[in-house]
């Protein structure tokens, strides 16, 4: 079986890299990720971003973008991310007003993705969009949003990053949409939940929640992920605590074969 890189999202630790960026990356590649994908950059230049990571031995292989900032300047954010020696661009999430209201906005926004998709891959990136819920929730014809999103771009242009818990949380098998989209899913959020007493997710660190992490990582191993990114939306520890009892639950149960 193909060893999986293993990632960290960032915005899990927001509130640390608030507080002191560089000193929390450094904390991030003790602990044994292999790479971080960020979620803002601390307003640290490119340049030293990048001879931080090397000097860290960490991949700042992707970045979560938001559709605002791809909008207001989608060069300025590909220079950074090509300096910093990322592969991939993510639209991570649609605030509430710029989520469509109709079959007809959906395909208006997937027009606008499949654009930024192959400028990013015209500049040898790689663009792909992050799922939570609401996609699930939309309808485009027969299809749900998040199916129709995937079937109106190209393979070429938007690739999937699969978040496992927001599928399952969605009333769908993660397991089945991994299947699904082999071959165009290069990142898949590695995630565990519950759901507290008004049925909302509750992000837990990975092992203790409802997820089938094991059945999880056979299938995007076999789908040909790349990376599997350990995020935590909310921590019920000190955030770092729990980013390292994830990395720990997955030296036990996955990296110890290789």
């Amino acid at each position: 079986m193909k060893k999986l890189n293993i990632g960290l999202q960032l915005f899990t630790l927001r509130d640390e890299t608030a507080a002191d960026f560089r000193g929390t990356l450094r904390k991030v590649a003790a602990l044994g990720y292999e790479g971080v994908e960020f979620a803002g950059y601390g307003d640290i230049p490119a340049e030293e971003m990048k001879a931080l990571l090397d000097e860290l031995g960490l991949k700042g292989f992707s970045s979560h973008v938001s559709l605002h900032a791809m909008r207001e300047d989608l060069q300025k954010q590909i220079d950074y991310l090509k300096t910093i020696g990322a592969q991939y661009i993510i639209c991570p999430y649609l605030m509430p007003e710029d989520r469509p209201e109709s079959a007809e906005g959906w395909t208006k926004l997937f027009a606008e993705l499949q654009q930024y998709g192959a400028e990013a891959a015209k500049q040898g990136l790689i663009f792909g969009y992050h799922n939570h819920d609401f996609e699930f929730h939309g309808q485009v014809g027969d299809a749900n949003a998040f199916d129709a999103m995937f079937a109106q771009t190209s393979p070429e242009a938007v690739k999937v990053e699969m978040d496992v818990c927001w599928v399952q949380f969605a009333g769908q098998n993660p397991i089945e949409y991994i299947k699904q989209y082999a071959g165009r899913l290069p990142l898949l959020h590695l995630k565990d939940f519950s759901k507290d007493e008004q049925g909302q997710m509750k992000t837990l660190e990975l092992g203790q929640g409802s997820v089938d992490l094991p059945a999880v990582i056979e299938g995007a191993t076999n789908a040909g992920v790349e990376w599997l990114i350990v995020e935590q939306d909310v921590c019920q520890n000190p955030p770092l605590e729990s980013v390292s009892n994830s990395y720990n639950w997955l030296k036990q149960n996955y990296l110890n074969q290789f």
